[in-house]
This record gives C-alpha cells, structure tokens and sequence, in this order.
C-alpha cells in the first residue's frame, strides 16, 4: 500500500513531475508530483519490475522556476477489504472481526492491533511502534498498561492464549506478531496493463474555459478531501482539535480494586462513590449515581453499550490500589458512543490526601469534556481537598457500604462503623450525617430492633445538626436535616428549604430527589413529586429504592397500572428487594388483583417474618378477599410481638382492625400513630387504603392535627 499525491487532469503543455516511479492504475489520468517539475508532452503508463511508470517528453523552452500548483492528496492504492485465518475474517473496510461469518465485538484500539499484526505477516511489530499508530502523540495515557490491555482483547476476541499462543505472540520484552496461517493475500496487484506504451488522451486547449472551471471545482474537492485525511489519521493533532467532544452527562463504573486484599473492595466502591460525588457538583452534568454503575462491576458488556442502558455521553473508567498509607487511581475517559479514549492519568496520594486526588480527577475531567467550573464548583473542589484521617474514611466508606444494603443486619453495621469514624475525627461531617440517616431507618427497618421515633429520630437530629454545623456545603448534610424535619417534626416548610439546598449543592444527589419527592406527594403536589421521582430515577436507574419511590408515587397518585410496571422494573433488578415486592402488592389490591397481591404479600411475609409491615399488609388483604380466620391469625402475630416489647407501628394495627369492619379502632391506633409521631400519618391525605375513613369527621381532625389541611 502506497501513498500518492495525485493532481487535477493536465493540459498539453503543463507542469508535471518526471519522479514517476511508483505503483499506479491506468485507468486514473492523473499526474504525480515530487521533484522539479518538467514542462511535458502526453504521456503514457508502463508496467516494469518495480511498478508502474510514466513515459514523458519534455517539451522546448523549459523553465526551471515554474512548479506545479495544483493541490496534492495523498490517497492510498486499493487493498483487499478482507483478510482471513482458520475460521476467522477480518473486514479491513467495516472493522468487523467474524467467525463462521458471526460478527465478535473488538473495540477500535484491539481492532487496529490486529489489522496492524495481519498486515506484517509473522514480523514482530514492537510495542513503540504499535504505541504511534494506535494512540495520537498528543494522548496521554498509560501506554505499557492499555497495550497489554488491549492484546488481551484481541487474544480473547479470538479465543488465544498469551501461555500457549495459536496467533498473537509475545515476543520477549519487544513486542507482538502474528503466527496464524494468513489463507489469502491482503494486498492485489492493480489492473495489468500492456508493457507497451499506452498514451492517456489530454484535454486540448479549445477546452481550456471548461477545464479552468473544472479545475478549480476539482482542486476544491481535494482540498477538503486532503483537509478531511488529515484530521482522520490525527496529523498534527488535527482530529483532536476539531473533534473536542462536549459532554452533558456521564457514569463512574466502578473501579477496580488493584489492592491484593478483595477485602478492600468496598474501599474501592467508596473511593467510586466519592468521586461520583465530586464530579456531581461541578455544575451542568448529569453523572448517574453510584448504586446504578455497581451493577456493572466485573460486567464484560461492551462500553458503548453500558452508555446506552444508562443513557450516558461518556463513561469514566479505571482502578484503585491501596498500599499501607498511600493510594493510587488510574482513571481513564472514554467517549461512551465510539469507544474512542480521550484521556488518561495515573494519580498517586498519601491516603491523608485521598480527598485532594478526588478533588485534582474531577477537575481533570473537567477540563476534558469542556465543563466551565463556576466559581461555586471551585470553591468546592477547594475546600472539599481537606485532609483526612485515613482510618476513620475507611470506616465512614464501611459505613455508606452496610447502610445501602437496606437490611435489618447491614444497618446495625453501618450504625457502628459511623460511630468508629466519628470517635476517630470528631469532625467529620459526613460521618454525622451518615449516622443521622442510620438512626432515621432504624423506625423502618431496624437495626436490628425497629425503634419508637421519638428515640430514633431524636438521635437522628442531633446527628443532623453537628453534621450542619460541621459543614454546610454538604448536599448529604442538608438532605438529612430535611429527612427528620419531613418525618419527625412535621416541619414543612423548613423540611422543604433543606430538600431544596441539597438539590442545589448538588443537582445529582438522587437521594435528595427522592426524599423529596416524598414530601411533595404527602402535601398534595403531584405532578411536582412525580417529576422529583423522575429525576431521581433518571440519576440512579438501576437503585432499587429509588426506582421503588417512583412505583410509590404512581401508587399514591392512583396510577396503578404505571405503579404495577414500576414495581416489575424494580423486581428485575433485585427480586429479593421486599419494598418493591410490598409495593407491586398494594396496587394489585387496588386493581381487584387480590390473589395476585396476596401471593406477593405471602412471598414478603415469608422472606421477613419480624418485618410487622409485611403482616400487617397480608391481614388486610385477606380480610378484603373475605378471609377473616387468615387475617386475625396475622393480627395476633403483630399483637404477640408487641407484648414481648417489640414495637409495632400502631398505624399497622389500625388498618387491619379497618379491614374488618372497625373504624372505631382504626382511630384509636391512628390516634397513637399521631402521638408517636409515626411517619406514616404523613400519608393519609393520599393513601388509599384509608379511603373508608374520608367520610368520618375524626379523619378531617387528624389531617388538620398533622398539618396536612
């Protein structure tokens, strides 16, 4: 294959090159220029040993001054688009690996690695020279560590081994080759052609207005197919130049743990989450939250389409390794539509300073995908780049990994993992926060008893406030002072001005959406609580509790068959995540659906039998299907738990004693609900199960008593 710098149709008379020693096709009039140019006759193509000439006759008064001004493009002879070997072909023209004619994924870079080992047939190809042809002279990244990457993907792609090679070898510390049998040839000969002179017909000068205007149409053309080339093969930087990709939205995948320790793995998940974090606030980006990429941890899906389930422009993937006191990232930036790399860089900090190599990434991606940081956005990376007592970030990062399991055992551990970063910096906000939200669960899931809320939120508070007063340029802080002000205080209005600067410091923060989206629906604005739920769906897709909100609104906005499609979503991504199975149930009921939703109430009970909700949910549902027997016997369950002291949510007791046809005790357990300040009163202007007691004047009193009218 050889480059040529081909020129516009000549006249008789004009200036061409006598350099003419090259491959070239007959069929294509034109002219090659790289010596002085000569003043020539017509002329002809013949075919030697060496290749294709051109027989020229220099004509009278030639002058050596005059060069040839037409514009050259350097173009290449036509190759054979495929190349096989065993079962496999590769489609030079398509950039498709096939075997058996099946097309096998390969990224660009791997791509161009074997193209490039094909072509030299069995040559060893060094590692320097694959460096130059695979990666722009402007990249920077961790050459030694993506080559050996992406030979690992072309050995895979073809089911090699680098111990027992059948095609790609490793030859020494030099480089690769190829050691396949090559069944045909990649290059063919151009169309022969006599050995005989063959004369080219020439415009004559009669034509020469013709031929100006053609001429200059034909040396525009090739003065942008030339401009185009050069931007494809990067000459100069051009392609990076013009091809400055702006970024709105993108996904942290996990990153590896590099540390030799798999028990470090959550630290390597915190260390994603936190730069998730960072990368959230730095203005008009949308990065999908942490719970949403774990589920692409170890995941071998191709990049471009991980950027399509999470509907992402780029993806932001690397690793972690953990030595004693020092920790090390390697981040890379890939364009999620073409697999193309953008950047990469190696990052290496005490462990003190792990805040200050979060904050100097973040800002680093910044400046690739073209964000213009607001003053705002820098004075967090300013003061976020604090340094950090290493133990008690590992405990604050052990923490955040126990209370996202959402489980009766993970809060307990996360509660004393919180606990353990406090007493080792009495500091640290984000620490008071996280034990605030660990408090505020425990009258939900318990950890493992579930707690009265005048005990839980109390402690949950007080987390709250020394985390505020700690540092108020949290998202996390604010949103946990909203989630007790909403819950226990029944502070509306102040529990609505914290949900609000939360989103503000930081609009990704898909747990503030949430929550509250939560508030808003328990007031009465509905379609602003679904838009919330939305959003926050939109930022954490792939979150169980997130997407369980969603169902959860649809639910209370008398969307059944939308809270139904919400709850089978949910379920998709964790079957054993009970509130969406809970959920799914309590919309089936609304839909006459009740052998379905006692299958699933029955399934929850199964699976969490010191869970009073899941009893108190299947008592009402047998009791709606007319099984009374089945419904007291649940009934007695939840009375027996509370009278060994295990606290059961009255607001449980009152809808099953409703179910049955008894509203006076209804009341009286909403009555208590009110005085423990439960946050399920919050509800009762929007659930439905309560629909029977609309019509009661006791049930306007306790909407006005909560505030709720």
């Amino acid at each position: 294959m050889l480059g040529l710098y081909l020129f516009g149709p000549l006249l008789e008379g004009d200036l061409c090159s006598v350099e003419l020693g090259c491959q070239y096709s007959a069929r294509h009039p034109w002219f090659i220029s790289r010596s002085p140019a000569k003043r020539l006759k017509p002329c002809g193509l013949y075919k030697t040993s060496s290749g294709w000439k051109r027989r020229c006759k220099l004509l009278p008064n030639f002058s050596e001054d005059k060069i040839v001004l037409n514009v050259g493009l350097a173009l290449s002879l036509p190759v054979s688009q495929l190349i096989q070997f065993d079962a496999f072909e590769v489609d030079l023209r398509a950039g498709e690996l096939r075997k058996h004619g099946t097309k096998i994924r390969l990224q660009q870079q791997p791509f161009l690695i074997l193209q490039t080992l094909l072509e030299t047939g069995g040559q060893v190809v060094t590692s320097e020279e694959l460096q130059k042809k695979i990666w722009p002279e402007d990249t920077f990244v961790d050459f030694d560590h993506g080559l050996h990457a992406a030979v690992n993907k072309v050995r895979q792609a073809l089911g090699d081994s680098a111990d027992n090679p059948r095609y790609i070898e490793t030859v020494g510390r030099k480089g690769y080759r190829f050691i396949g049998h090559i069944q045909g040839e990649a290059v063919h000969e151009p169309t022969p052609i006599s050995d005989a002179a063959t004369t080219i017909p020439l415009p004559t000068r009669g034509r020469a207005l013709w031929n100006s205007w053609t001429g200059v149409l034909t040396g525009i053309v090739i003065a942008v197919a030339f401009a185009s080339t050069l931007v494809f093969f990067n000459v100069g930087g051009l392609r990076s130049w013009f091809y400055h990709p702006r970024f709105r939205s993108l996904a942290v995948l996990p990153l590896n743990n590099l540390t030799s320790d798999p028990g470090k793995d959550y630290f390597a998940d915190g260390m994603t989450e936190d730069l998730i974090t960072q990368l959230s606030k730095l203005g008009d980006l949308k990065v999908i939250s942490h719970t949403s990429v774990l589920q692409y941890k170890a995941s071998h899906k191709p990049l471009p389409q991980i950027a399509r389930e999470l509907n992402v422009d780029a993806v932001v993937e690397g690793a972690v390794q953990l030595d004693k006191d020092r920790v090390r990232i390697t981040a890379q930036l890939v364009d999620g539509s073409t697999d193309q790399h953008i950047w990469a860089e190696t990052y290496d900090r005490e462990l003190s300073n792990v805040l200050l190599l979060q904050s100097d990434v973040a800002r680093d991606i910044a400046k690739q995908i073209d964000l213009e940081l607001t003053p705002q956005a820098e004075q967090h990376l300013a003061r976020s780049a604090r340094p950090v007592n290493p133990d008690a970030y590992e405990d604050y990062l052990l923490g955040r990994y126990y209370w996202k399991k959402r489980t009766a055992n993970g809060l307990a551990q996360s509660g004393k993992y919180f606990q353990q970063a406090i007493q080792k910096d009495p500091n640290y906000a984000l620490a008071y926060s996280g034990l605030s939200d660990y408090f505020a669960f425990l009258t939900l899931i318990g950890g493992p008893e579930i707690l009265q809320p005048r005990v839980a939120m109390t402690n949950a508070k007080a987390a709250a406030v020394k985390a505020l007063q700690l540092d108020d340029s949290l998202a996390e802080t604010h949103a946990s002072m909203g989630h007790i002000l909403h819950n226990y205080d029944w502070d509306f209005q102040g529990a609505e001005r914290e949900f609000k600067r939360a989103i503000e410091l930081n609009p990704n923060y898909a747990t503030a959406h949430h929550w509250y989206s939560h508030y808003l629906m328990q007031v009465g604005r509905t379609e602003e609580s679904l838009n919330e739920a939305r959003r926050a769906v939109e930022l954490d897709p792939l979150e169980t509790t997130i997407n369980n909100g969603l169902a959860r609104q649809y639910y209370l906005s008398r969307q059944y068959d939308k809270a139904i499609a919400q709850c089978q979503t949910g379920l998709q991504i964790d079957p054993t995540y009970l509130p969406a199975r809970i959920q799914l149930a309590l919309a089936y009921e609304q839909t006459s659906k009740l052998a379905e939703a006692i299958t699933e109430l029955e399934t929850a009970r199964n699976a969490a039998p010191s869970l009073p909700v899941t009893h108190a949910l299947l008592a009402h549902a047998y009791a709606t299907a007319g099984r009374k027997t089945d419904a007291e016997h649940e009934l007695n369950v939840l009375t027996a738990a509370a009278a060994h002291n295990q606290y059961v949510p009255p607001s449980y007791l009152a809808i099953i004693w409703l179910a049955l046809g008894n509203k006076n005790k209804a009341f009286l357990y909403l009555d208590q609900s009110y005085q423990d300040r439960s946050e399920q009163m919050l509800y009762l202007k929007v659930e439905p199960l309560v629909d029977p007691l609309r019509s009661d004047p006791r049930f306007d009193a306790l909407l006005i008593k909560v505030g709720l009218k």
